[in-house]
C-alpha cells in the first residue's frame, strides 16, 4: 500500500485547482470521473494499438472487447497523451475519447454526468489545465494494484462525502469488515469448498465497498473461490463508481449485476436470492415520496411481496430497507446469513401494534434475528450517533454438535468500549476499531457466551402485553358561572359560531359579487350564535351554587327540563352536560346501557411480560392473547389492584409489542455518594467561598 498515501495526495492536489469556479463539496463531480477515467486509460495503453488495428476490421463489441484483453475498450484515437496534443480542442476531443469507450464504460460516464462538467471547466479554462495533472498519474495496474485502486477511491469518495447530506453514510472500512468478519463466522468449510459459489447482495450498495470486502475474505481463504455479487443503488455517481471499481478489477459478470434504482420502489434483483447479504441503508431517512408504491405492495400482495410485515412511519425507511434484504435470503437447507447496519430507532421506535413494532415482531418470531452488535458512537464520517448491526439469518444452529445452539435465541453484544481514538477527526468520525478489537467482538459473537460484554436471550423476552387498564367515571354536575363558561371548550358547542369565521364572511357580504353558498354560511353561524346565547341564558336562569347532583342519570333529567325546548341534538346536549360535570370520587358510576363507563382521561396503559413460548409467527396473534389471559389476570391482581382498587382490565383491547431496549441490559448502578460526604463537600465549598469574599471585600 506504499502508493497509497502518495496518490491520493497527488488527487486531492488536482482538486485544489478548481478552487473559485467550484465549491470543495462539489470537487468530486469532476475528480471521481477523471479518476476512473484515467484508470481505464492506463488499463488499455498495452492493447490500444491492438484495439485501433481491430476497429478498422470490425465494429463488434465482443471482438474489440477481446483484442483489449478486457470487459471494455476504446476505439477512439485519442488517450490521454494525445489529448494533450490538441489544447484549443480539448473539449470535443475529450467528449470524442469518451464516445470511443464501449457501452458499458460510457453508461458509467453518463451516470456520473461529466459531460456538463466538461463544458464548465473549459469555459472556466481549467480543462486542459486538470487533464494534464491527471496525465502525471500512473495508475496502471502494475503500478497500482486493484485492491490499491479501491482504496484510492474509498478514501476520495470519504474525503468528498463529508458534507454529505444527513442520512448518507459512507461505512468506515473496518465497519464493514467487522460485519463481514460476522457474517462469514464459522463458514469456513462452506466457503473453502472448492466446488461452492457464494452469492452475495447489497441492495444499498453505494460505491460497492461492503460487497468488495465481502469478496476480498472470501479470496484470502479460498483463491480459486467464485463470488458473484449482486447490488442495486439509487445514486448515479455511487452507482458509476461502484461498476467502474468491478470493471477495473476485471469482473465484468459482476459489473452487469449492479443496478440503478430505488430498492424500495422498484426491485431490480426480483426473484434473485443471495447466500450472504450486508447493507447500511440510509438512516431516519423519509420514504414519504415512495409511500404510494410501497403502500401499495404493502396492500396488494402482502407476504406474497417485500413489506407484508408492516409499514413504519413515514419519517424512516430504515424497517423497509430490512424487510427487502430478508426478501432476498434463500430458503434452501443452508440458508442465508445477512447484516445489516441502522441507528437506534428501529430498536424501539413504535409502540405496540404499530408498524415498527409489527415488523420487529414479524422477525423475532419467525427467528430471523440471531444479534444485534452495539458499535462504538463516532465511527462514522457525517454522524456521530450511536450505531448497530443486526445479524440475521433463517438456518439458525439447532445441533450442538455443530456449535452454539442459537435457535430461539437472540445475543446481544456491548462493543461501544471497543475502539481507540484517532489522532485527527475526519469528520464527525474521531473513533476507529483496530484490526484486533474487530477480531475480539468476533470472537466474542462467535462463542456465544454471556459474559460482560455478551447477553443471551430467549426470543420472547423482547415481546410484551400492552393491556388497558379503566377506571370507573365519576361526576357531579352544577350550573354555575365557571361551569357555563367550560361549555365554550367544547367543540360541539364552540363550532356552532366561529368568531373570526363570522368576521371574514360578514366583510365579503358587502361585495356585490357574495356567493350563495357562503351567504348560507354565513346564516348558520348566526343561527349558531343565537342557539348558544339560547342554550347560556336558560341555564343562567337556573344557576344554584349550593346545588350539586352527583349522579349523571339524574341530572340529564334536569338538563332536559331545562333545555328541552329547544330540541338540541343529542351531541349538543353532551356537550353541554360535559362542560358542567367536574370529576367527583364521591360521586355515583357514570352508566352506559347498565356498566359502568370508563373515565378516559383516567386510562392507563400496563407492559406485562410473555408467560408462553412463541410457536412461530402468526399474523392474528388473538389466540396468543387467549392463552396469557390468566398471566395478565394474575399481574392486574397483584401489581395494580392494590393500588387501584376500582380498576379493571379491558381485556378486549389487548395489543402485543416488540421493542429492544439494548441499553437496559448494559446498565450498571453507579452506587450514589453518601448524602454525609455530599454535606462535608458543600460545607468546604461555602468555607472556600467565604475565604474568597473576604479577600475581594476587604
Amino acid at each position: 500500500m506504499n502508493n497509497f498515501g502518495e496518490k491520493v495526495n497527488f488527487i486531492w492536489n488536482i482538486a485544489n485547482l478548481l478552487r473559485g469556479p467550484y465549491k470543495p463539496e462539489k470537487y468530486g463531480d469532476i475528480i471521481l470521473p477523471l479518476s476512473v477515467l484515467r484508470r481505464f486509460d492506463c488499463i488499455l495503453v498495452p492493447t490500444k494499438d491492438k484495439v485501433l488495428e481491430k476497429a478498422k476490421e470490425v465494429d463488434i463489441p465482443e471482438l474489440l472487447n477481446a483484442a483489449a484483453g478486457f470487459k471494455f475498450h476504446n476505439k477512439s484515437k485519442y488517450d490521454f497523451d494525445k489529448l494533450l496534443d490538441d489544447p484549443d480542442n480539448i473539449a470535443e476531443n475529450l467528449r470524442a475519447y469518451i464516445r470511443g469507450f464501449s457501452a458499458n464504460i460510457r453508461e458509467i460516464m453518463e451516470n456520473f454526468d461529466f459531460d456538463k462538467e466538461i463544458t464548465k471547466l473549459n469555459s472556466n479554462n481549467l480543462l486542459f489545465l486538470v487533464v494534464k495533472e491527471f496525465n502525471k498519474l500512473d495508475l496502471h495496474p502494475e503500478k497500482v494494484s486493484n485492491q490499491e485502486m479501491g482504496y484510492i477511491f474509498e478514501e476520495l469518495i470519504r474525503r468528498f462525502s463529508e458534507n454529505a447530506e444527513a442520512g448518507d453514510h459512507y461505512t468506515p472500512r473496518e465497519v464493514i469488515e467487522l460485519m463481514v468478519n460476522i457474517i462469514f463466522n464459522g463458514e469456513e468449510d462452506e466457503l473453502t469448498n472448492p466446488g461452492n459459489i457464494s452469492t452475495i447482495g447489497d441492495f444499498a450498495c453505494g460505491t460497492g465497498g461492503m460487497l468488495s470486502v465481502a469478496e476480498n475474505y472470501i479470496h484470502e481463504m479460498n483463491p480459486k473461490a467464485e463470488v458473484a455479487l449482486y447490488g442495486q443503488e439509487i445514486n448515479d455517481q455511487s452507482y458509476a463508481i461502484c461498476k467502474a471499481d468491478m470493471l477495473i478489477k476485471g469482473e465484468g459478470e459482476n459489473a452487469d449485476n449492479i443496478a440503478l434504482g430505488n430498492s424500495l420502489t422498484n426491485d431490480l434483483h426480483k426473484g434473485l436470492r443471495v447466500r450472504y447479504g450486508l447493507m447500511n441503508p440510509p438512516f431516519g431517512v423519509s420514504w414519504r415520496k415512495d409511500s404510494k408504491e410501497v403502500k401499495k405492495e404493502h396492500k396488494n400482495q402482502g407476504f406474497d411481496g417485500r413489506f407484508g410485515a408492516g409499514t413504519p412511519r413515514t419519517s424512516d425507511g430504515s424497517l423497509l430497507f430490512l424487510q427487502h434484504m430478508l426478501s432476498k435470503m434463500k430458503t434452501d437447507k443452508k440458508g442465508s446469513r445477512m447484516a445489516i447496519i441502522f441507528n437506534g430507532s428501529p430498536l424501539f421506535t413504535g409502540d405496540a401494534n404499530s408498524g415498527e413494532s409489527e415488523i420487529r415482531r414479524w422477525i423475532i418470531e419467525n427467528d430471523l434475528l440471531e444479534g444485534i452488535i452495539a458499535l462504538p458512537e463516532e465511527l462514522f464520517y457525517n454522524t456521530g450517533i450511536a450505531t448497530y448491526i443486526w445479524v440475521l439469518s433463517n438456518r439458525k444452529n439447532d445441533d450442538l454438535e455443530k456449535g452454539p445452539i442459537r435457535k430461539d435465541k437472540i445475543q446481544l453484544v456491548d462493543a461501544t468500549s471497543f475502539y481507540k481514538k484517532m489522532r485527527k477527526s475526519l469528520g464527525a468520525k474521531r473513533n476507529k476499531i483496530s484490526k484486533q478489537q474487530i477480531n475480539r467482538i468476533t470472537e466474542i459473537y462467535g462463542a456465544f457466551q454471556e459474559n460482560e460484554y455478551s447477553k443471551i436471550f430467549d426470543k420472547e423476552e423482547f415481546g410484551y402485553l400492552k393491556v388497558r387498564i379503566e377506571r370507573p367515571l365519576k361526576l357531579n354536575f352544577k350550573i354555575t358561572e365557571d361551569r357555563i363558561e367550560n361549555i365554550y371548550a367544547e367543540n360541539t358547542f364552540s363550532k356552532l359560531f366561529d368568531e373570526e369565521k363570522y368576521k371574514k364572511l360578514k366583510k365579503l357580504s358587502e361585495a356585490p359579487e357574495f356567493k350563495s353558498k357562503d351567504k348560507k354560511k354565513l346564516e348558520k353561524l348566526e343561527e349558531g350564535k343565537k342557539l348558544q346565547e339560547k342554550i347560556l341564558n336558560r341555564l343562567r336562569e337556573n344557576i344554584d351554587q349550593d346545588k350539586v347532583w352527583k349522579n349523571r342519570k339524574e341530572f340529564k333529567e334536569v338538563l332536559k327540563d331545562i333545555l328541552g325546548e329547544l330540541d338540541l341534538k343529542r351531541s349538543l346536549m353532551k356537550a353541554v352536560r360535559n362542560g358542567l360535570a367536574k370529576r367527583d370520587e364521591t360521586a355515583a358510576y357514570c352508566k352506559k346501557r347498565g356498566k359502568i363507563e370508563s373515565d378516559t382521561d383516567l386510562r392507563d396503559y400496563e407492559r406485562i411480560p410473555f408467560s408462553h413460548k412463541v410457536e412461530g409467527y402468526k399474523q392474528d396473534y388473538s389466540d396468543f392473547v387467549e392463552k396469557e389471559k390468566d398471566n395478565i389476570t394474575a399481574y392486574f391482581e397483584n401489581e395494580v389492584k392494590p393500588h387501584v382498587p376500582e380498576a379493571w382490565v379491558d381485556y378486549s383491547y389487548t395489543r402485543v409489542g416488540y421493542e429492544i431496549p439494548f441499553t437496559r441490559y448494559f446498565y450498571e448502578f453507579e452506587e450514589l455518594e453518601p448524602s454525609h460526604e455530599i454535606k462535608e463537600d458543600i460545607e468546604k465549598l461555602e468555607a472556600e467561598i467565604n475565604e474568597i469574599m473576604q479577600k475581594v471585600l476587604g
